[in-house]
């Protein structure tokens, strides 16, 4: 019975994607937003009571998925405002070790995904905006974001990697490059 109710939901995916779609910025993300609905629907059929319709509880799951976008979306946002406010407020790196750090990162760097490598490249060495990166990337900045934190956790641990101590120290003596 709650098996059929929910396989029924997908009947009224249209319904769905309207009521999301006029509560979100785009299509893209009200789709996204109905695919993780239906995933949580099948994971909880089993709270659908026989007495409610699934139809309406089902609408309450995309309530409660509308509102954990926006307050992700919020998360985000302040991750994002404190990386600026970090990065504004930055002590300039004295040339030494601006030298030695980038030899490290120069060897490092093939060896990263892709994407990673492209995004520290233009952002953290030549100094690109994160928001026109994203805008010739054909991605959203929040996208970017998510990316070049990953990237650089990525680029970390291949920097412990392949320096070792020298990268677990801090020292300026750097021979790994």
């Amino acid at each position: 019975m709650q098996t059929q109710a929910i396989a029924d939901l997908s009947l009224r995916r249209t319904h769905f994607l309207h009521f999301v779609q006029r509560r979100v910025d785009s299509r893209a993300t009200a789709e996204d937003i109905i695919q993780s609905a239906y995933i949580r629907a099948l994971e909880h059929a089993a709270s659908l009571n026989k007495e409610e319709s699934a139809v309406a509880w089902f609408y309450r799951i995309l309530r409660n998925a509308v509102i954990d976008y926006y307050r992700h979306r919020a998360a985000e946002d302040r991750a994002l405002e404190r990386w600026a406010y970090d990065l504004a407020t930055e002590l300039p790196v004295d040339p030494q070790t601006e030298q030695i750090v980038c030899g490290c990162v120069e060897q490092v760097l093939p060896t990263l995904k892709s994407s990673y490598s492209s995004i520290l490249r233009n952002v953290d060495l030549d100094g690109q905006s994160l928001e026109a990166f994203a805008s010739s990337t054909g991605i959203t900045p929040g996208n970017a974001a998510v990316r070049i934190h990953r990237a650089r956790q990525a680029l970390k641990k291949q920097l412990i990697l392949v320096c070792r101590v020298c990268a677990k120290l801090a020292c300026v003596d750097c021979t790994c490059a």
